[in-house]
């Protein structure tokens, strides 16, 4: 079906201005609209120039519109996915140099420890008698069962004590002892430091400051002499002969069982005691 509309006026004689076409195929319509310039004017014939104005097509169409969600689908999905890889991988390193920190802390405070170690030395040290009390500045070492886990303990005489509740006395021969205990079903690593004269017998104490937390493995590795290694130690034992330690090996791991980091450090004391025969 054609349409057709004609707008005339006057200039001297009619003169053709525009015609408007429509064409229907079915359900789908367009119009062509053609503008006709008038050139010349005459009498006897008029020249027209002819303009295409404007062509009108459908819209798009369903197909077209779901490729497009889904494209756009995939962007955000890419997008958020790499977003949220970034932020974790940031927030692992975050993580790892907290507990990198943590243990370099630890590392460095039990090194003053062992480095500042006393030890009684012959003549004034002498054999224990049987049934007689603990040297009080003895190294021991052993490992204990915390839990379902075996930790290394570790306990000696040094110099290195920390002003710990409201204590005023800034020098003296401290104990130091290193154990590990369960607070929230994680294992910690505490630091007990009570000054001479202090107890034969040891006892941990809720007072006692974490210098390490997440513990999972905790292990002291006592050098004689000869550089004989040893997992436990006594220096008021014959089996050592009544000597103490060159060297202590420390390794420990902190973590979880899917992401732990090891750190291990060997400290040689400055004070010994050689075997007595």
């Amino acid at each position: 079906m054609i349409r057709a509309n004609y707008e005339y006026g006057m200039m001297n004689m009619v003169s053709l201005r525009s015609i408007n076409f429509t064409t229907c195929h079915g359900p789908s319509e367009y119009t062509r609209m053609i503008r006709l310039h008038p050139c010349t004017f005459c009498t006897q014939y008029s020249k027209f120039k002819i303009q295409n104005l404007s062509l009108k097509t459908s819209g798009f169409t369903l197909i077209e519109i779901i490729t497009a969600i889904f494209i756009f689908s995939i962007i955000v999905t890419t997008i958020f996915g790499s977003y949220n890889a970034v932020f974790s991988d940031v927030a692992t390193i975050k993580y790892s140099m907290g507990q990198s920190k943590m243990a370099q802390v630890c590392l460095n405070r039990i090194t003053a420890d062992l480095q500042a170690a006393w030890v009684s030395t012959t003549p004034v040290y002498a054999k224990p008698e049987f049934n007689a009390p603990p040297d009080p500045y003895r190294v021991y070492g052993k490992t204990e069962e915390v839990g379902d886990t075996s930790f290394g303990h570790l306990r000696l005489a040094s110099l290195a004590h920390l002003l710990l509740n409201n204590d005023h006395q800034t020098g003296g021969i401290a104990e130091i002892v290193y154990y590990v205990q369960t607070v929230d079903e994680k294992y910690v690593l505490r630091r007990a430091d009570r000054l001479f004269p202090f107890s034969s017998e040891f006892e941990a104490s809720p007072l006692d400051p974490i210098v390490c937390e997440n513990i999972k493995s905790l292990v002291f590795t006592y050098y004689d002499k000869e550089e004989e290694t040893f997992e436990e130690w006594d220096s008021d034992a014959a089996e050592f002969g009544y000597a103490t330690p060159r060297a202590i090996g420390i390794t420990f791991a902190i973590g979880d069982e899917d992401r732990f980091q090891t750190f291990e450090t060997t400290v040689f004391l400055f004070s010994c005691r050689e075997k007595i025969e």
